[in-house]
């Protein structure tokens, strides 16, 4: 068996894999969106990494990056042929040889694995069946964390929120101010990744690399808000951001001294009110489903669930 990354002169051939090659419930990646990213260099051939045996492609795994990154963010797509044994071990064996590529080329740590899925997919055999040899294979490339996700959209339709002078946005350029109110938020936070992130690196890193990966986010930096009280208490912050596909509502929360006011409610209904004014007509979120108050903010601010992502990736640290 063959691990390697692909070539232009393999185009054609892993364009169009998923739609000749696989029968799987996992949806994959159309050809015509597979050549678009790879005109945005979202895709490239050498994040495109295929399982060839006697000149037949038996697997195919996609990672994903921005068009300015130097290394992959996220394995987006991974398929294996129903005529392979063992799913999960070629799968596996295809991750790690893309990984050990990545980290030659100076990766400093392995991209995550997003599964998107729809609602219910537990109760679908199919589904079920196809989510456990992909967990099982990222598991044995060092993928082991996983995380549950519920990914949120807002359209115009569900109206926009209006101010009801509770809290006050104010812009702050002062980085350090940031990176306090992350360090406050991350005490307490249900957010799986911080938890791990904070025992694993520290308050104070953990609340710095928050800001860094922000700061690098499509998304601009001026959008950020603090809020207060009309006397000037720091309540929390409201930062907007972008994907390169959407307006995203990038990071919120509520400094600990000021949970369970329905501030929640206030600060991300600034954030819907700032994309809304800019004519956005998709604003996208996600949110750990252990993460209860933060996804009923969601349900009440009129966002709907549209998929369920799994998330697999390296232990922090």
């Amino acid at each position: 068996m063959l691990f390697r990354p692909t070539t232009v002169h393999d185009l054609d051939r892993t364009a169009a894999y998923a739609v000749h090659a696989v029968d799987d419930p996992v949806s994959g990646i159309a050809e015509d969106r597979y050549r678009a990213e790879l005109a945005e260099r979202r895709f490239r051939p050498e994040w495109t990494w295929v399982a060839e045996r006697d000149g037949e492609i038996l697997a195919r795994a996609v990672w994903w990056g921005r068009s300015d990154s130097e290394h992959p963010v996220a394995l987006d797509c991974l398929h294996v042929s129903r005529s392979v044994e063992d799913r999960a071990g070629l799968a596996a064996g295809l991750i790690a040889a893309g990984q050990r590529a990545f980290r030659t080329a100076g990766a400093t740590q392995d991209p995550q694995y997003n599964l998107s899925l729809p609602g219910g997919w537990r109760q679908d055999p199919a589904l079920a069946a196809a989510v456990t040899w992909r967990k099982a294979a990222a598991a044995s490339a060092g993928l082991g964390e996983e995380v549950e996700r519920l990914r949120y959209e807002w359209t115009p339709a569900a109206g926009v929120p209006p101010r009801t002078g509770r809290l006050v946005f104010s812009p702050e350029p002062d980085d350090e101010a940031f990176v306090a109110v992350f360090r406050s938020i991350a005490r307490g936070s249900l957010d799986i990744a911080t938890r791990r992130d904070v025992a694993a690196l520290g308050a104070d890193r953990q609340a710095r690399d928050d800001l860094d990966f922000y700061r690098n986010c499509p998304g601009e930096r001026d959008w950020w808000r603090l809020a207060r009280t009309p006397d000037g208490t720091v309540v929390g912050m409201a930062l907007p951001s972008r994907t390169p596909y959407h307006p995203n509502v990038g990071y919120l929360g509520v400094v600990p001294e000021f949970r369970g006011r329905g501030h929640i409610d206030e600060i991300l209904a600034e954030i819907t009110r700032f994309h809304a004014a800019r004519g956005a007509q998709r604003i996208t979120a996600t949110t750990d489903t252990v993460n209860v108050p933060m996804a009923a903010a969601f349900d009440r601010a009129g966002y709907r669930t549209t998929e369920i992502r799994l998330v697999f990736e390296a232990p922090a640290g």
